[in-house]
């Protein structure tokens, strides 16, 4: 599916492991706000989010002007698309989907970038010329840190020259960071300095990840004010709720989550890592709250799916072929039921 959902995810009997959201829920800061939200549903929401766009500002670091918000990080991306109208786009492969999705409504040329499984499904250091070379030159290039659904991180340094041959080749850079909160230190990868030091760079985030918000339909970009503009217009109007616009500036009144959220996801990751290698398969290297791997059970989604768990088939992406997985990093208990699961269907045991 092109989505981040699944249809199975709206069983409620089921174990999601198909969606990467955070396994704390949503912040007590808001559920206070929906617990309390039933006054402020008559009154039509501020079209222009400054409440929460004044909140974003102080969060980011990044002038309100240069902050748009909109209904979840799709949602920006395809006004984003429709203003800008590129020509050609360099996306990953495999990657978002959604990317390829959106650009082919404006007929853009869509070049692929494939990362290979030799290389951990990393990008490599031509990726650079690859963006502004005379044969594969684009208007936009798309990269994902940490990518999805690899959960690979692209190093500084490599960030760096991406961002400067860009900026050199007056190409527009966007970058989703909707997963790079998970990662600890993650703040020290952010694109943020290249955009402040006016590269032509496109920031996407989103509440829905990392505050499990995903009902809510919360995204934001960072960017240039102009560019800000310009995918403001292709929006329509009040097309962020009251409800998420409060929840938004709640969530970022509650610092103590994300410690929270670093406190359990890189030990969980770890603990689904060694459960996993210990029954043979193939784990990659990730810095996100999931992990993809590889296994010759072509038919594993299915299997689980009658034992009440749902995980991400990856054989639909680009680039990647049947056999290849994602799955979300949950609470302990979760985890250590979908290992169980796992191993009893594989061993043909329970």
């Amino acid at each position: 599916m092109a989505h981040g959902g699944d249809v199975y995810a709206f069983d409620r009997n089921m174990i999601d492991f198909s969606a990467n959201l955070n396994p704390l829920g949503l912040p007590e800061t808001v559920r206070d706000v929906i617990r309390g939200f039933a006054d402020g549903v008559p009154r039509y929401p501020d079209p222009f989010c400054r409440a929460l766009k004044k909140a974003l500002s102080v969060h980011e670091n990044i002038p309100e002007e240069m902050i748009v918000c909109g209904n979840g990080a799709a949602d920006i991306l395809y006004r984003l698309i429709f203003f800008q109208k590129p020509k050609r786009a360099l996306i990953l492969a495999p990657s978002f989907s959604e990317y390829e999705t959106a650009l082919r409504l404006t007929d853009c040329e869509i070049i692929r970038y494939p990362l290979q499984e030799e290389n951990d499904f990393a990008i490599q250091d031509d990726i650079a010329e690859s963006i502004v070379s005379p044969k594969n030159g684009v208007d936009m290039a798309f990269l994902c840190n940490p990518n999805n659904p690899t959960g690979c991180l692209t190093p500084k340094a490599l960030l760096e020259r991406i961002g400067a041959r860009c900026k050199a080749g007056r190409t527009l850079l966007l970058i989703d960071e909707c997963f790079l909160d998970f990662v600890e230190d993650g703040a020290a990868l952010s694109m943020k300095p290249f955009l402040r030091a006016g590269a032509p760079v496109v920031i996407l985030k989103a509440f829905t990840k990392f505050y499990a918000m995903a009902g809510l339909r919360l995204g934001y970009a960072l960017c240039a004010p102009e560019t800000a503009a310009g995918i403001a217009r292709y929006g329509a109007p009040w097309s962020v709720s009251a409800l998420a616009q409060s929840c938004g500036a709640a969530a970022l009144n509650d610092p103590a989550y994300a410690a929270q959220t670093h406190a359990i996801i890189a030990p969980e990751r770890e603990y689904l890592r060694a459960e996993l290698s210990g029954m043979g398969f193939h784990i990659f290297p990730s810095a996100a709250n999931y992990l993809f791997f590889k296994t010759n059970f072509r038919d594993l989604r299915e299997r689980l799916i009658r034992r009440g768990i749902l995980i991400r088939d990856c054989g639909d992406y680009p680039g990647l072929t049947a056999g290849f997985y994602r799955i979300a990093v949950r609470n302990h208990a979760e985890n250590a039921a979908f290992a169980a699961t796992l191993r009893q269907e594989i061993t043909g045991r329970g």
